[in-house]
């Protein structure tokens, strides 16, 4: 590997420094590893261990010799090892430190040198251990763990750059930061917790009968002790250096801690179980995110590969994950609901999760979901609380829509934002009826994601043509109608899905529907209820397709919601020769339910009919499929909602099924394909989950295997995808890259 410097100081070797020039040697950073400590013998130690390449015999020569110098010392001792290498520093030397505060350690540098040297880049790796001494040193300690630098404004970036490489020649994941807000999450996130485990000990061990406290300590406490044994010398230095960061959380800390006392105190138990439930989705939810550890893989930047193999059988019966869509509305009108709702086949999707974490964010207290069973404990109309911070739903379109127009007639101002794709997708199909209400909403560039919406906004009623049929939009009105003075009416110029204005009523809050316009009244209270969500048409289709394109299929599928608006891809299947049939048509909850039975019969080509278009726009994906296997040719008109999705749904699967090798073109709103024969190729979800599951089940049909890119989103909506898929017989697996 090639050199990036030549000569490496590192001033201390304790454990940090040890560990770090170990590190750079055995990775052969191509550099001369160079260790100085006060203790002579740490240095024989270092050399003998082949922690280093050679001892300092002499700190000015050395520092003079350097191309780059570390200061592995303790915070507090970094302003005299300063002054002391200041004289024998050579123009360009860059200087780098370890501590775990930073703004002491630059003000130590303004002192020292009048203006902090441009290339000074302060660091600070996120790893250690309660070892000690160069003895100790662990070339991997680093590896897979985080390092944050704070480079400051003027600081080189030729000199970054290399204290960045440096730090990845570890093995570390390398994040930068300014250097107050560092020091503010350090303090919450590492100084905090080690002194509530510093205080709780001592506390304890002051009891008279300390022994027996100890004796029988669970182990939960020996594990949020345990970092009660680092060293209390080290932690003076930090307290000291980090003092009003530190100071701001321990009062942050005594504050939520005194209400937790009060509502214990005061038997509020709805107080206690909003506390430890959101602590506990907080925990899991950052858990995920961090891999539990300090080193994080973002779901969203991996390329997850779905290999799916030609050939296999669909046979057996099998109950696919809750709809999306109910699931999303029982959070949301559970939680402006008086009383405790229950809900059942919730989906745990990261869509629907998002909806919920967003609620608990405004003070409501759910409980769950453990095994698709929520509680919720409604505020009432007029009980949301302010969130701490911005509303983060992730690729949700839904939760973003609705929640506009929910949170437009709120009393405090709120911000919505998503992940990368939902950053992509159109905000102003809402904010402009929204702002004809008198709300006061924000769009980003483009009219995209983030959402602003400025809380204390009386609204008004209005009547509100929709220029194209969307439910998201319809249900966001709805829900701002709930609030605004008057009557709130929507026309939509084709059907839609009708799931809030059906919960809407489960709740007890009147609907009026008549033909196309639906309008909702202001003054109304929502009334806890129960709810079973049945299992999602739209995760249902793929199986259904898999098995109308299948010879040999026999598929029931269970407990679906065949809601009236939602029933479009069981039509179009039917006009093209499918055999399906529904059994055990039911009502749950105020939504019809049937178990869906599907076997294989040839499928023709058909003009799909517009009216049918709304009431299957999320399963075109999976229709284009089943177009592409149909004898015959199949226009699909009117359906330019589909380029707006979480990808250009119309542009992925002509592109996709051209890959394969299908007769397709691509209209602005729609598509014409002529069925025939699919080989196998490598095709590009671009991170939307029905393209991926799409063409999963081309495979049925395909003549080699089928590469999937991009897959990792098939979790927002089915996470138990592939599973159910290789239960009924398709011979699909998640694959390397």
């Amino acid at each position: 590997m090639s050199s990036w410097v030549n000569r490496v100081l590192v001033i201390g070797l304790g454990l940090i420094g040890g560990s770090l020039a170990k590190a750079l040697r055995e990775q052969n950073a191509g550099a001369c590893i160079v260790g100085y400590d006060r203790d002579e013998k740490e240095m024989q130690t270092g050399l003998r261990l082949g922690v280093i390449d050679e001892m300092a015999t002499g700190l000015p020569e050395e520092v003079s010799r350097a191309d780059l110098i570390v200061l592995a010392v303790p915070v507090k001792a970094t302003e005299a090892v300063l002054e002391q290498i200041k004289p024998h520093l050579t123009d360009g030397t860059i200087l780098t430190d370890v501590g775990s505060t930073k703004g002491n350690v630059v003000e130590a540098a303004e002192r020292v040198f009048g203006t902090v040297p441009n290339t000074f880049i302060p660091g600070h790796p996120i790893a250690g251990s309660e070892k000690s001494g160069v003895a100790a040193a662990d070339s991997q300690l680093f590896n897979g763990y985080k390092v944050i630098i704070t480079p400051l404004p003027d600081s080189d970036p030729d000199a970054t750059a290399k204290v960045d490489q440096m730090w990845r020649y570890t093995g570390a994941e390398v994040l930068s930061m300014d250097v107050a807000r560092h020091d503010e999450v350090l303090a919450a996130t590492s100084h905090l917790p080690h002194m509530l485990a510093f205080s709780l000990v001592d506390t304890l061990a002051r009891e008279e009968e300390n022994l027996d406290i100890f004796r029988y300590a669970a182990g939960g406490f020996r594990d949020f002790t345990r970092i009660a044994g680092s060293d209390p010398t080290m932690w003076h230095d930090v307290c000291l250096a980090n003092k009003e960061p530190l100071l701001r959380q321990l009062d942050r800390f005594t504050a939520g801690l005194a209400r937790l006392r009060t509502a214990i105190e005061e038997g509020d138990g709805d107080m206690m179980l909003g506390t430890f439930t959101r602590a506990k989705a907080a925990r899991e939810h950052f858990s995920r995110i961090l891999s539990d550890t300090a080193s994080s893989n973002n779901m969203n930047n991996e390329n997850v590969i779905f290999r799916a193999q030609p050939g296999g059988s669909v046979a057996g019966t099998i109950r696919v994950p809750g709809d999306k869509s109910i699931s999303h509305r029982s959070i949301m009108l559970g939680s402006l609901a008086e009383g405790i709702t229950e809900v059942s086949g919730f989906l745990e999707g990261e869509d629907a999760l998002a909806t919920l974490q967003a609620f608990r964010d405004m003070g409501v207290v759910i409980e769950g979901p453990n095994q698709g069973k929520v509680r919720i404990h409604g505020v009432g109309l007029n009980g949301l609380q302010a969130p701490p911070g911005p509303i983060y739903v992730g690729n949700s379109g839904t939760t973003i829509r609705l929640l506009s127009g929910l949170l437009s007639a709120q009393q405090f101002d709120t911000e919505l934002s998503g992940d990368e794709s939902l950053a992509k997708r159109p905000m102003e199909r809402v904010a402009k009826p929204l702002r004809l209400m008198g709300a006061e909403i924000e769009t980003g560039e483009g009219g995209r994601p983030p959402l602003k919406i400025t809380g204390g906004q009386p609204l008004k009623a209005i009547h509100y043509d929709m220029p194209m049929a969307s439910a998201q939009v319809k249900s966001c009105l709805m829900l701002a109608g709930l609030y605004a003075d008057g009557t709130t009416s929507v026309t939509e110029p084709a059907p839609t899905r009708d799931h809030t204005e059906r919960m809407l009523q489960g709740f007890g809050y009147a609907v009026d529907v008549e033909g196309s316009k639906v309008s909702v009244s202001n003054g109304g209270k929502l009334t806890a209820t129960e709810i079973d969500v049945p299992a999602d048409i739209s995760s249902a289709t793929f199986f259904l397709v898999a098995a109308a394109i299948t010879p040999g299929s026999d598929l029931t599928l269970e407990h679906v919601g065949i809601n009236p608006t939602r029933v479009g891809v069981i039509n179009i299947l039917k006009l093209m020769g499918a055999d399906l049939e529904l059994l055990n048509e039911r009502e749950v909850g105020g939504e019809p339910v049937a178990d869906i039975r599907i076997r294989y019969a040839p499928l023709k080509g058909i003009r799909v009919p517009e009216d049918q278009v709304p009431l299957a726009i999320d399963e075109f994906p999976a229709l284009f499929i089943a177009a592409a296997c149909a004898e015959g040719e199949t226009v699909v008109t009117g359906a330019e909602e589909l380029r707006v999705k979480e990808s250009d749904r119309i542009q992925a699967m002509v592109d996709g099924l051209k890959a394969l090798g299908a007769d397709i073109e691509g209209t602005p709103d729609g598509a014409i394909i002529q069925g025939g024969e699919l080989h196998g190729g490598e095709v590009f979800a671009h991170g939307d989950h029905r393209i991926a599951m799409s063409f999963t089940i081309a495979a049925l049909r395909s003549t080699g295997e089928i590469k999937i890119n991009d897959c990792a989103n098939v979790a927002t909506s089915f996470p138990t995808f592939i599973e159910l898929a290789q239960e009924v017989g398709l011979n699909v697996i998640k694959g390397d890259s």
